[in-house]
């Protein structure tokens, strides 16, 4: 039976080949690849009626025979199909009819490239959907807190204050940024690599743009070779995924700290929370943890691709079609799970807002503006108004005193010792030292002001219909090119 395949091979793979390498890799490609090679093969089909190699009738009773094949209806054979997916389809149409000029010029190589990139386009648009959907969980959840103040970190210490809903919008424009540059990258790789034959183009004249056209890419990948040997578009969509995920890690860190005992600063509800075994007093978050631990899945994805591809013989290799593609239903599905996971703690994260304005008051979170106000309003140097602001703070915490609790003597008799005079030192600590006041002295655009986070919002807002309306019309034509190609060859 092999020798109907090739006549180079005297024995079928051996058992260790197919049990290892041959049999999982068919049962990955027929459940995910087969109704794109179908596909693909129906195209292949449309031009070789075009070419006049097959009549209509032909064509007409191959397409029924490629209607027919299930993923339950092909099974791994060593002798009869090599226990390739490629082979199984053409051995089951075969079977079916005798068309000697059927797969004449063809080779696997652009054939598999095409299926395995549809697959990738599709998860890839997939993703992008989900990563909209919680763009809107995080741009509702910031919305409702513009004007929420908490303290805001720089090396995990109480620097300024903000709100809730502008570290919130921060995740919000971050998706959004994700979902700009996954919608790029499948633009960029979203070019056909069928007609590219093994690896040098094609005797026959295939028609490139009208077969691209019917498998709506954006046109044929314009060099033969780089259609079959190149996975760059792994890479890109795995150091997406990768960006991604570490931006994604660290303002979940900065979540997993505000729920902690020490802040407080948020919580979760009972069915999104854990308990110790041995401590009663606790409630964990293990979601948030669940959650930051699932990105590194993704940065390792990008590693293991761009390592099964490094220094390979730049042509078609299944160590770069196989191996490097091995984790992207995996990784894909990883970053989906994120993603929903996600949602969900945007849905249903509390801010306890209450507790984060008095955390604000205790905190000296107005030192900048003290010495900023030292300088505009005292002519004081601004290197000398910010000493004067920092020997103020610590002579205060020295006096137990709380940053609401404000004494203009002090601060004058400080000022004084560097040779500066201060008019009005408590409204110049008082108005230093509110949390609102500071925020409305914040006037710069991407601000922390309650009306630009408002700002923000509106124009994210906007960003995320331009972005769905993209990735809409991606999807309509991916969904659309079935049915067109069976159009074609019925007409």
């Amino acid at each position: 039976m092999t020798a109907a395949l090739s006549g180079r091979l005297r024995q079928p793979p051996k058992e260790l080949v197919r049990e290892d390498i041959l049999d999982p890799q068919f049962r990955h490609d027929a459940e995910h690849l087969l109704g794109f090679h179908v596909l693909v093969e129906k195209v292949l089909l449309a031009e070789y009626r075009r070419m006049d190699l097959l009549d209509a009738g032909q064509v007409r009773g191959i397409a029924s025979a490629l209607d027919g094949i299930t993923r339950q209806g092909l099974a791994a054979d060593p002798e009869a199909n090599l226990s390739d997916l490629a082979f199984a389809v053409e051995r089951r149409v075969a079977e079916r009819l005798a068309v000697p000029v059927w797969h004449v010029d063809r080779s696997r190589n652009d054939l598999q490239a095409c299926a395995q990139l549809m697959y990738g386009r599709d998860e890839a648009l997939r993703t992008i959907a989900a990563v909209l959907s919680c763009a809107s969980a995080a741009r509702l959840l910031a919305a409702r807190h513009t004007g929420s103040v908490m303290p805001g970190y720089t090396h995990l210490q109480a620097a300024q204050v903000i709100t809730s809903g502008f570290f919130v919008s921060a995740i919000s424009a971050h998706l959004l940024r994700t979902a700009d540059r996954m919608l790029a990258t499948y633009d960029g790789f979203n070019r056909c690599p069928l007609g590219s034959g093994a690896l040098a183009g094609q005797e026959l004249p295939w028609d490139r743009d009208r077969m691209a056209d019917l498998l709506a890419f954006a046109g044929p990948e314009p060099h033969a070779l780089v259609g079959v040997a190149s996975r760059a578009w792994l890479l890109e969509l795995a150091g997406e995924c990768s960006t991604f995920a570490v931006g994604l890690s660290r303002m979940l860190t900065d979540l997993m700290t505000w729920s902690g005992s020490e802040h407080g600063l948020v919580e979760l509800p009972d069915d999104l929370a854990g308990i110790s075994s041995a401590m009663p007093q606790k409630k964990n978050y293990p979601i948030l943890e669940r959650v930051r631990g699932r990105t590194a899945h993704l940065t390792s994805w990008y590693v293991d691709v761009a390592t099964a591809q490094r220094a390979t013989p730049y042509s078609n290799t299944v160590e770069v079609s196989k191996e490097s593609a091995a984790q992207l239903g995996g990784a894909m599905a990883t970053m989906r799970s994120v993603l929903r996971l996600l949602t969900e703690v945007l849905d249903r994260l509390e801010f306890r807002t209450e507790h984060a304005r008095e955390r604000c008051g205790e905190e000296y979170l107005g030192g900048f503006s003290l010495a900023n106000r030292l300088t505009l309003e005292c002519a004081v140097p601004w290197r000398t108004a910010q000493v004067i602001a920092g020997r103020y703070v610590v002579a205060a915490l020295e006096a137990g005193l709380p940053a609401a609790t404000v004494d203009g003597e002090l601060l004058a008799a400080i000022a004084g010792r560097y040779g500066h005079p201060v008019t009005d030192p408590e409204r110049l600590l008082r108005e230093s030292f509110d949390p609102v006041a500071e925020l409305e002295r914040r006037r710069s655009r991407g601000s922390a002001h309650p009306r630009e986070v408002a700002r923000l919002l509106d124009e994210q807002e906007r960003e995320q219909t331009r972005l769905a309306e993209a990735l809409a019309a991606r999807r309509d034509a991916l969904d659309a090119a079935p049915a067109r190609v069976d159009r074609l060859l019925a007409s």
